[in-house]
């Protein structure tokens, strides 16, 4: 790679450069956290000639996907000469014997065109495998470097991959790329996907918005993605500036504050326009206790039972009410990358190649004030990022729709 600057293995960049939290540390003599820096490096570990790469992607669609692979594909072969790369098909899936599904290689003319399109060229599943069974394909099919695209569930695979590679003493580096359109890995600020989903959600909030403005007491409600982190709908409120009332999973509600709250609005303004995480309320509803695949608790739909519980209590009032309801959640995470987006997933895709081949393993490819950075898998997993209902972000969000800060 020539005219490149090469990292160096000691390269760091401050965790929290808050100058008090700095302060702090140097007066209580601890050590600065330091998050170590992504690139390439001088000297490599596996040789370029020799070595073979297999591609694997799980967990939901989201947009930047192929923008992923493609990157991956092109820096293995023209930044490093590597010749065999395999696609994995249907995620964990694909590298379990028990399946069936063909192993598919990857090269720059098979990939050169697929990051203008949505979904994932090899599929995905969500759900774990038979760990040992992995290993077992890939020592079979001798790959030394696999490179894992998915979330919290995937990434937590990847560390029991390393965790059976290490035990059997074998050399494999496995890297993930942190593909969660939630944006709730922990100790990465940014995933991908998530720029594009907050702008896809924000044209369905205007519409809303058109919509609700259109009608006596009208009513948008748009339920967007987010179990247990609210940054896509509080993103998309921001962004769009029309929203109303903004529910998420880290800021507990009433169904009776909410709807004081509701006919307030109408009172006040004649219509509302609100969005609502899908992971928000659930303790308002019958909680279920059945998992899926990937070993989430299944979520009831906070979309629907808010959609009834507003119409019925406006139908109750003697008031008319007329609500739309629209939940985009499928075709957001199906559409391509925005360009800034795209941009962003070459360069997570580059990062993870260059950490590959300079022999690291069990680590993520993350982004932090403005840097790429490689997280320790352990890190990553170790708790959910999401918003602080306390936070200055939030209270961004609040005096953005006008909500009550308190709806209990």
């Amino acid at each position: 790679m020539q005219g490149v600057r090469f990292v160096t293995d000691d390269e760091r960049m401050l965790y929290d450069s808050h100058s008090s939290k700095v302060m702090q540390c140097l007066e209580q003599g601890k050590q600065l956290p330091m998050m170590e820096l992504a690139g390439p490096r001088e000297k490599i570990y596996f040789d370029p000639s020799k070595v073979k790469c297999g591609i694997v992607t799980c967990g939901g669609i989201c947009p930047g996907v192929n923008d992923v692979i493609r990157a991956l594909v092109m820096s293995l072969f023209h930044h490093y000469g590597v010749k065999t790369i395999y696609g994995f098909p249907y995620g964990f899936e694909g590298l379990s014997w028990r399946y069936g599904h063909p192993v598919r290689e990857l090269n720059p003319q098979n990939v050169n065109y697929i990051h203008g399109i949505g979904g994932s060229l090899l599929g995905s599943s969500r759900g774990p495998q038979d760990v040992s069974e992995m290993v077992d394909t890939l020592e079979r099919m001798n790959v030394q470097m696999l490179f894992a695209i998915g979330g919290d569930g995937t990434l937590k695979g990847v560390g029991a991959i390393a965790a059976e590679i290490e035990k059997r003493g074998l050399k494999i580096s496995v890297i993930g790329i942190p593909k969660t359109i939630d944006n709730d890995i922990s100790f990465i600020e940014k995933s991908f996907g998530f720029e594009t989903a907050v702008t896809e959600a924000s044209k369905i909030t205007n519409s809303a918005h058109n919509e609700a403005t259109g009608a006596r007491n009208g009513i948008g409600l748009v339920k967007l993605m987010g179990r247990d982190s609210g940054f896509i709908a509080a993103y998309s409120v921001l962004a769009d500036n029309n929203v109303n009332f903004c529910l998420i999973p880290e800021s507990p509600f009433s169904l009776e504050g909410f709807l004081a709250a509701l006919r307030d609005r109408l009172e006040l303004r004649g219509h509302a326009v609100i969005v609502v995480a899908e992971g928000a309320g659930q303790e308002l509803m019958t909680q279920r206790v059945e998992t899926d695949a990937s070993g989430n608790k299944r979520l009831c739909d906070i979309g629907i039972f808010l959609k009834d519980a507003i119409n019925r209590h406006f139908m109750e009032l003697g008031i008319t009410a007329n609500l739309k309801y629209i939940d985009p959640s499928y075709t957001i995470r199906s559409v391509p990358a925005t360009p800034h987006d795209a941009a962003f997933c070459l360069l997570l895709g580059h990062n993870a190649v260059h950490a590959g081949m300079s022999g690291r393993t069990n680590m993520v490819v993350g982004y932090w004030k403005g840097e790429f950075t490689y997280v320790p898998i352990s890190l990553a997993v170790s708790k959910r990022k999401k918003i602080d209902p306390e936070g200055w972000f939030w209270s961004t969000v609040l005096a953005s729709t006008g909500q009550p800060r308190n709806m209990l």
